[in-house]
């Protein structure tokens, strides 16, 4: 007999019922709920899995979802599922039984040991025991991947549905940047103009800017499968993903916050509240013409 009792989702929405502001949020790869099943399935240890993830950017989106920014926050560990990739972004030497090509997306972060499933971690070497089995790659699709985009998707349909405009803003970090002397700490990615209305890309930098952050554009992060996915500005409904050198907020060890972590806070809130406005700006002239 099935068990009747509903699976908790893999993820915690944040912020009102109701859209406030036309602002989502999403943090991907901050989840920290190691199951014991992942754990023993893994060759390397728990702190070295945890080097893939966006270090505590969940707790950074405060100050966002307290201006009215609704905020969506995964669980899940990158190493079980990266919910910045396309669901067909598997290296199908991992998978038993070996999936036929057909339905797969090769790309470079696939064959980097960076897709669906991370498969690799640099310096450490392959993360797994033995190969994944088919059946639990289909579960974590299925309970994972698909409701955090299904979540994402009604949101920002009631977002556009109450503004006329919605913008998801995508919160990543990145590794501290090794060349110094003005290289941006904060990298807006906007797919090279595809996700977003050049306007809104613009006044988030613009704020990123006036916090006083060396700010760049889609180089070296351009965006991923989130911005790809859920970005259309023809319709309304804009993507932009932002990454943020983590020692901007963290300390010296990159995994308990640091001095500049309550900054990081307000920047988040100021690049979303820039957003909202020049969303609410620019979805004016298109109404006043209909």
């Amino acid at each position: 007999m099935a068990d009747p009792t509903p699976l908790a989702p893999p993820f915690r929405r944040l912020g009102p019922a109701h859209p406030a502001t036309p602002v989502v949020l999403s943090v991907p790869h901050a989840g920290r709920d190691y199951s014991d099943a992942l754990l023993r399935a893994a060759r390397l240890p728990r702190p070295r899995l945890e080097v893939l993830e966006d270090r505590l950017v969940d707790r950074l989106v405060w100050r966002a979802v307290a201006d009215g920014a609704t905020a969506f926050v995964a669980d899940v560990p990158r190493a079980e599922i990266d919910l910045n990739r396309d669901e067909r972004e598997v290296d199908p030497a991992m998978v038993v039984p070996r999936p036929r090509p057909s339905p797969l997306a090769d790309s470079p972060r696939t064959r980097g040991g960076l897709g669906l499933v991370p498969a690799r971690i640099a310096g450490a070497g392959p993360i797994w025991r033995q190969r994944l089995g088919a059946d639990e790659l289909a579960r974590r699709v299925e309970r994972v991947h698909r409701p955090y985009h299904a979540a994402l998707e009604e949101a920002l349909t009631a977002t556009r549905a109450r503004f006329g405009v919605a913008v998801l803003l995508d919160c990543h970090s990145m590794p501290p940047r090794q060349g110094g002397g003005g290289e941006p700490t904060i990298v807006l990615g906007d797919r090279y103009g595809a996700s977003i209305a050049p306007e809104l890309a613009a006044a988030a930098e613009a704020a990123v800017r006036r916090a006083g952050y060396p700010a760049g554009r889609n180089s070296p992060y351009a965006g991923g499968h989130i911005t790809a996915c859920h970005g259309r500005p023809h319709d309304n409904v804009h993507a932009l993903q932002i990454e943020i050198d983590r020692s901007l907020y963290l300390g010296p060890d990159l995994r308990d916050p640091g001095p500049g972590f309550d900054r990081v806070a307000r920047l988040i809130a100021q690049v979303a509240a820039a957003l909202a406005d020049a969303a609410l700006a620019w979805i004016r002239p298109a109404e006043a013409a209909e």
